[in-house]
């Protein structure tokens, strides 16, 4: 019988095959095996990104997004459907009261300087009869030239103080002169802003409107709404969505 030559060095020969009658895999270039896997047939996480960071959480159940954190000052967002917030967490009608008694305090002012120098510089004009008749002497008052000149004047500038009260500032700012006293602001109920000058002027406008109709029966419904309202909002703030929130 002939010598076989020995193996090369460094290899060995392969192990008998397992049962079943399949041999395994061969061994990877350098002659050592793989790491045997973890027990449970899983594998190991990965391993975290450089940096110290840590990967981002998964998302909620149902593939959604997480929403959008409100801007640095204002409240969150209300979820429509139903009040995020309790009731108490609204303005109440009686700070809302109390804020509009304040805004119309300057318009009372301006309008009685008007009406208190048209009153007060009215013109007498006298008649004598000299007919058959003799009906006497008989006179007349009337609004003088400088009464009609103040009531237009303090006409114009109290339009001016509710442009610029009730639309600009309460538009950009979310609050009246009334309503920044009373700490209280009104705001767009989705976004949490105040609703803007437009908008602000829109709401009021439809007060007045609601004032005008129905011997102004519609616009004591309208304010009386946040009396029952759970987000004490009036039928203006329901058509508009907005809402008053304390500062």
């Amino acid at each position: 019988m002939t010598d076989q030559p020995p193996p090369p060095p460094g290899n060995y020969p392969p192990p008998p095959p397992p049962p079943g009658g399949y041999p395994p895999p061969p061994p990877p270039p350098g002659g050592y095996p793989p790491p045997p896997p973890p027990q449970g047939g899983g594998y190991p996480p990965p391993p975290p990104p450089q940096g110290g960071g840590y990967p981002p959480p998964p998302p909620p159940p149902g593939g959604g997004f997480p929403p959008p954190q409100a801007a640095a000052g204002y409240p969150p967002p209300v979820a429509a459907g139903g009040p995020a917030l309790p009731q108490d967490a609204y303005t109440p009608w009686q700070t809302r009261v109390l804020a509009w008694l304040i805004d119309a305090i300057p318009l009372v002012i301006i309008e009685g300087i008007g009406w208190g120098l048209l009153l007060g510089t009215q013109e007498s004009a006298c008649v004598t009869d000299t007919s058959g008749y003799n009906l006497g002497e008989y006179c007349a008052t009337g609004a003088s030239t400088i009464g009609q000149i103040s009531i237009a004047i303090t006409a114009i500038l109290a339009f001016a103080y509710w442009i610029w009260n009730l639309g600009y500032r309460q538009g950009t700012t979310g609050s009246s002169i009334g309503k920044s006293i009373m700490k209280f602001k009104i705001v767009n109920e989705n976004t949490g802003q105040p609703v803007g000058f437009g908008m602000s002027v829109v709401r009021e406008l439809i007060y007045w409107v609601g004032a005008a109709l129905c011997f102004g029966i519609l616009w004591l419904v309208a304010v009386l709404f946040p009396l029952w309202d759970p987000k004490r909002q009036t039928l203006v703030d329901k058509i508009l969505t907005h809402v008053a929130l304390p500062l």
